[in-house]
């Protein structure tokens, strides 16, 4: 498997409730899989799309109105692979 990248929104306005949720759930979801290594996990200033929000960017690919559900389906298709 490649290395995943996956970039956080860091802005305040999504950081402060719901990514940071995100950011916790993402570090679990690795821990428990053993993918530390396969992992590239990084933060991102705003990127002015608060209104689509909370995102996350995988592989180059954005996502919008990200939740721990959404974010399990994602990386749980991404690790089987």
């Amino acid at each position: 498997m490649s290395k995943i990248k996956i970039t956080v929104c860091m802005g305040s306005f999504f950081f402060g409730s719901s990514n940071k949720q995100n950011l916790v759930f993402i570090e679990g979801f690795v821990k428990a899989n053993e993918l530390e290594a396969d992992i590239d996990l990084a933060g991102a200033r705003c990127e002015n799309n608060c209104a689509i929000g909370p995102n996350i960017s995988i592989n180059g690919v954005e996502y919008h109105g990200v939740d721990e559900k959404k974010l399990e389906e994602i990386l749980t298709k991404l690790i089987k692979k």
